[in-house]
């Protein structure tokens, strides 16, 4: 088929840049396509591997047919244990979301379930925060006002259920 131009280590940073802007402009597959340019000449390139996880989660509510499985699969790759558990958080929260906007059968309770584990990933993150880095409290606290505004809870336990 197509064999993909090799991007030069001397264009990383304004390859980024661009990835950033796409996000931004709402254009998540190019800012995906970029990250993964960037990541074929730097495969270990952490900005690149963040951006590439929130442009995979911006298309969440897109209707694309991306799974959190590849975003999931992202996480590892992250050297800072803060970093895995916060967009941990990040990847459950934008799928809650997802789901809520979405709607359908059972989509509360699905949504409900998918902010309360967001919550305890950002829980985890706040103990390994850097100094001055309020960034897991900020989306926990976003997640809570989401959960009250839209009056979300568990889904009911069935008779005979535990």
């Amino acid at each position: 088929m197509f064999e993909l131009k090799p991007l030069s280590r001397e264009a990383i940073p304004a390859a980024l840049d661009k990835a950033t802007r796409y996000r931004l402009l709402n254009e998540p597959a190019e800012a995906e396509s970029i990250c993964l340019d960037v990541l074929r000449t730097d495969p270990e390139n952490q900005q690149a591997l963040i951006v590439l996880l929130l442009a995979l989660t911006d298309r969440f509510s897109k209707g694309y047919g991306v799974s959190d499985t590849q975003a999931l699969d992202l996480l590892p790759r992250l050297r800072s244990e803060y970093e895995r558990t916060y967009y941990a958080g990040i990847i459950y929260e934008r799928k809650a979301k997802a789901q809520l906007h979405q709607g359908g059968p059972g989509a509360s309770f699905n949504a409900y379930e998918l902010f309360r584990e967001a919550m305890t990933c950002f829980e985890k993150a706040e103990k390994l925060r850097p100094t001055g880095n309020d960034e897991a409290l900020l989306r926990w606290n976003t997640c809570a006002r989401i959960i009250i505004r839209n009056k979300l809870g568990p889904r009911p336990q069935e008779d005979g259920q535990l």
